[in-house]
């Protein structure tokens, strides 16, 4: 008995170890937690495309839009840890969640194996051209010379609101937030002019910096943003050290074989450092960032615990 327990032990360990050397052999699906369309769906799209010509296997989106992400992300953390199903993770749904109540049924720590971050990309700081603004240092001024009246935009948890809290705790200065429920209506109101300042991610600002409808101030990376050569940082403005993105990565459920995650790794690696990927990213005005699970794992950690500072520092509440 005993020794058919082991040859049974034994047989199972070469199968596992098989399937694993073998992946993937079959569709794998990617969970992209939000709406075809937006920023987060075209990312994803495009990594499903490029692993595919890696990996030789379909890579199928699947979007599953809700919560700011948080539905998504729980039906991927719960899917079974075989390399088949993949989870887009983002600043939303696996840093801000954190702080907001109520809480997601994850924990963006330790429920899942992050494979490796696919973007950063800034918010930009913009004013309508009505305002008498030019830089950074005028807006604060004046925000400081007159608390509260100065109203922002902004879409409730999004990557910009949290850049203009933490913005806000950084400069010291106080404005009145209008929320909108959409990105779509709260630019309607800043290009009329409703509403005079808000941050908004490069890609869906540049036509209208471009246009003169609205005037960019600052971009929120710590470094220039390709599309806006002449913006200088908040950091370079003043407040050094100042970084907020909007950024995603790709991730699996916690349990997931080594075996399965490092080919995953090395693919995403291939895939991001090809020149096709590394064009469509800087045309939208996109960085790659530092490539690699351990660098991925270690930024999710930093940004968890970044925006559930400055939420709670800043009282927000989701209800």
């Amino acid at each position: 008995m005993k020794k058919l327990s082991l040859l049974l032990a034994s047989v199972l360990l070469a199968t596992s170890a098989f399937a694993q050397s073998d992946y993937p052999n079959k569709p794998v699906k990617i969970i992209v937690p939000f709406p075809a369309g937006g920023t987060s769906d075209v990312m994803g799209r495009m990594v499903a495309e490029e692993l595919g010509k890696i990996l030789k296997q379909p890579f199928i989106v699947e979007n599953v839009g809700g919560a700011g992400g948080v539905i998504g992300t729980e039906k991927g953390v719960k899917s079974a840890p075989d390399g088949y199903t993949i989870v887009q993770t983002g600043v939303g749904q696996n840093a801000v969640a954190h702080g907001l109540e109520p809480f997601p049924k994850y924990n963006s720590k330790t429920d899942f194996v992050h494979i490796t971050q696919i973007h950063t990309g800034p918010n930009v700081l913009l004013v309508h051209p009505s305002t008498p603004f030019k830089t950074l240092k005028e807006l604060v001024d004046y925000a400081k010379a007159n608390p509260g009246k100065l109203d922002y935009g902004y879409t409730p948890a999004a990557s910009g609101h949290m850049a203009m809290e933490f913005f806000k705790q950084t400069a010291g200065i106080f404005m009145t937030g209008i929320p909108y429920r959409g990105g779509g209506p709260m630019l309607t109101d800043a290009l009329g002019g409703t509403i005079k300042v808000m941050f908004l991610n490069q890609d869906v600002a540049i036509q209208h910096v471009k246009a003169g409808k609205l005037r960019a101030l600052a971009v929120t990376t710590a470094q220039r943003n390709l599309l806006y050569p002449d913006v200088p940082t908040i950091a370079e403005s003043g407040y050094k050290g100042f970084e907020a993105v909007s950024w995603s990565g790709m991730s699996v459920p916690k349990g997931t074989p080594k075996a399965i995650v490092d080919k995953l790794e090395a693919a995403m690696k291939e895939a991001m450092s090809s020149p096709n990927v590394k064009a469509k990213m800087e045309g939208q005005g996109f960085v790659v960032p530092v490539q690699g699970s351990k660098a991925y794992t270690e930024f999710v950690g930093k940004e968890v615990d970044r925006w559930t500072k400055v939420i709670k520092t800043a009282g927000i509440k989701t209800q």
